[in-house]
């Protein structure tokens, strides 16, 4: 017995030592790590951590942050999931870096690169799609405005607070430093409204943009300064148009029929068949400026052409179509340059709502290495809402209603199974105990709970979760992070019901995978002959303390450096053998191993002397409100046979039940309903019988 005495301190030993000081913000140097080029890091803008970003110009092209201390959403371990966020100003993804967690299945179960990998699905997402974790609900999702990310298989509930954190972090930057950015989809050309438009409709309704600018009026924007006499043309003929610019919005079917030719809309058609995310603006310009430079290449962005949407840049792109327009427009525009640029509708752009283009009218100073200068000329335009369909705004549903729709399925078979074995043991628990194949069931529930509840499942309970709790109380977090594994939640509610009916017993006897397999491990001892080791009484009195020494001293890691929480319980062999499958580095297998070799020669030994879970489990079951274990005023003396059976021991020499070591085997139950085994109902039996035999004579 010391010898397994020195090995549960070892255990304590080891858990203590596994203590470090809290991680603290990042430095600017710390971030600049994660900044890779062209871009680089700027100064901080806020005692928030956010950093600008900036180009490799020097201009300001977005934020670098940490989600920690915008969205600090509790993990499974009670600490947050700290990820840097690379922004750009259009509230695009350029980067999502995972910095620091102390998620359980992913510290030591899983290992890092699932989880390093999850977050590698954000670059070019923007923070205005409606982006979930997991896969189409129903097997839908074509034409959904749901960007779906794939999740962990086994991890599901730590990658959706993964999520809501990295998202919940750039929806406050947005706010904070990107006034007027979109955060919902935009519009898009409704394929079902169908109308008849001529080219003088689309200017009478305003569905055509159209600005003049005079040669005079271009010379009034450059005077005084260096290159107000650099444009004689303008000088001999101020009244003539500098710039006359047409813009329409080809998106809408209806429109694009008015504009342009029966050729030109097929192409253009066939085009947006394979761009579905691209709005195509048609520009036309028939005086003098031209739209491009000439060193302007097809299917780039034009040069001297820009435009902006609530104070954002819009990307414009030339979509390398060859315009045919409509032969009823103007000669004039059918002489005139002609460009169809496309916008990506994924990076924020809302035809349905006004935006500008602007136009760079160029100048140069100078005959050698002249020096160019610019004015803009600018445009506003807006589409009537009519030709666009605006997606039903799919507020992503709460994470925790996601996670109920995805474990639907095994939620009904765990709550058919826990309410048939709550009233069973409620109604028919002495029947049960009494039954000639009681064994047999017993070990068929425990199958059950191993593979459904344990492997299946993924439900075994653990420490980490009400250490987390703690933690979450301690800090004055919320405790929300509990919903997102709704099966496990479920068996709390279950197990906490259980305290009240019968203490500790139901959930350390019924419900817990490793229990349980520690429990066939005893039968595969016996069938084998091994030798029992149990420890004396005096020795078991004893390490039965231990399981309370090691759920202090993980209480007091809690307080004293709560980011090793996670790797103090490793305590518990749950994750080895149950949440990973025996697939992990070769001292956690070992370690479980261990455990379960011994529960051949000692039964139960984790359960009775070392899990801290039970430990709490057993303070829990204070809350008990019955003696639900039959006793008689001969048990314990003269009758001691339950003490001795009792593989627990559970029961006290004067026969009373100790609830909190009590693991609800029911094998006490039966002996006090046999009549062949209890001694006080064979001695009565006896009594009997002599009493008749008496009268008899």
């Amino acid at each position: 017995m010391r010898v397994i005495a020195s090995f549960l301190c070892g255990i304590l030993m080891l858990a203590c030592q596994l203590t470090v000081a809290a991680a603290e913000q990042m430095t600017t140097e710390q971030m600049s790590e994660f900044v890779m080029p062209p871009f680089s890091i700027g100064e901080q803008l806020n005692d928030k951590g956010v950093h600008q970003l900036l180009n490799s110009g020097g201009a300001e092209a977005g934020y670098v942050f940490e989600t920690q201390p915008f969205a600090p959403l509790p993990g499974f371990s009670g600490a947050p999931i700290n990820a840097l966020v690379i922004l750009d100003l259009e509230g695009r993804f350029l980067d999502v870096r995972l910095i620091e967690h102390n998620e359980p299945i992913f510290v030591s179960g899983l290992g890092q690169a699932p989880f390093h990998a999850f977050f590698e699905q954000y670059p070019g997402l923007s923070i205005s799609d409606s982006i979930v974790v997991g896969t189409p609900y129903g097997g839908g999702g074509s034409g959904s405005s749901l960007v779906y990310l794939d999740g962990v298989t086994k991890a599901t509930a730590s990658v959706r607070i993964a999520h809501e954190s990295v998202m919940g972090a750039a929806l406050a930057i947005a706010r904070e430093k990107m006034q007027g950015i979109a955060t919902q989809p935009p519009a898009f050309p409704d394929p079902d409204h169908d109308e008849t438009l001529t080219w003088s409709d689309l200017i009478d309704q305003g569905l055509v943009a159209h600005k003049v600018v005079t040669n005079a009026e271009v010379d009034a924007m450059f005077a005084d300064t260096l290159w107000e006499d650099d444009d004689p043309d303008a000088k001999d003929d101020p009244d003539a148009p500098y710039l006359d610019l047409w813009v329409v919005d080809l998106g809408p079917k209806s429109i694009a029929r008015a504009v342009l030719s029966d050729d030109g809309y097929d192409e253009l058609q066939e085009f947006l068949s394979i761009s579905t995310t691209d709005e195509p603006i048609l520009v036309v310009e028939t005086a003098r400026h031209g739209l491009v430079s000439p060193e302007f290449v097809r299917n780039t962005s034009p040069d001297w052409l820009s435009a902006e949407q609530n104070g954002l840049p819009i990307a414009l792109r030339d979509s390398d179509l060859f315009v045919e327009l409509n032969d009823a427009l103007p000669d004039a525009l059918h002489d005139g340059t002609m460009l169809i640029l496309r916008t990506d509708r994924r990076l924020g752009f809302d035809p349905a709502s006004e935006w500008t283009l602007n136009v760079a009218a160029i100048r140069k100073h100078g005959m050698f290495q002249p020096e160019a200068g610019s004015v803009t000329l600018s445009l506003t335009h807006q589409t009537d809402d009519r030709f666009f369909a605006r997606p039903v705004v799919v507020k992503p549903v709460p994470p925790w209603v996601d996670a109920l729709r995805n474990r639907q399925t095994d939620l009904i078979i765990l709550g058919v199974f826990l309410i048939g074995l709550t009233g069973l043991l409620l109604t028919r628990m002495n029947p049960l105990a009494d039954a000639k194949g009681f064994t047999p069931v017993r070990l068929a529930i425990l199958a059950f709970v191993t593979v459904f509840i344990g492997w299946w499942g993924q439900g075994q309970l653990s420490i980490v979760t009400p250490l987390a709790v703690l933690r979450t109380a301690m800090d004055g977090g919320s405790f929300s992070f509990l919903l997102y594994d709704p099966f496990s939640l479920m068996l709390w509610g279950f197990t906490i019901v259980g305290f009240v009916l019968w203490g500790r017993g139901y959930f350390c006897g019924w419900l817990c995978p490793f229990g349980a397999l520690q429990e066939f491990m005893h039968h595969i001892g016996r069938k084998l002959r091994l030798p029992k080791i149990e420890p004396s009484p005096e020795w078991d009195k004893r390490l039965k303390l231990f399981k309370y020494v090691l759920l202090a001293g993980l209480v007091a890691t809690v307080f004293i450096a709560p980011d090793r929480v996670d790797k103090a319980a490793e305590v518990e062999p749950f994750k080895t053998a149950i949440t990973t499958f025996f697939i992990r580095e070769w001292y956690y297998v070992a370690y479980a191993a261990v455990w379960l070799v011994i529960g051949t020669m000692t039964f139960k030994g984790f359960c009775r002397y070392v899990c801290p879970l039970g430990a709490v489990m057993a303070i829990g079951g204070l809350v008990r409100g019955r003696d639900w274990i039959e006793r008689r005023a001969e048990c314990g003396s003269p009758c001691q046979l339950c003490k001795v059976k009792c593989n627990y021991g559970a029961i006290k020499k004067t026969g009373e039940i100790r609830y909190s070591e009590c693991f609800q085997c029911l094998d006490c139950v039966t002996i006090h309903n046999d009549t062949t085994r209890c001694v006080p109902l064979i001695i009565a039996a006896r009594k009997r019988g002599q009493s008749t035999l008496e009268a008899a004579e």
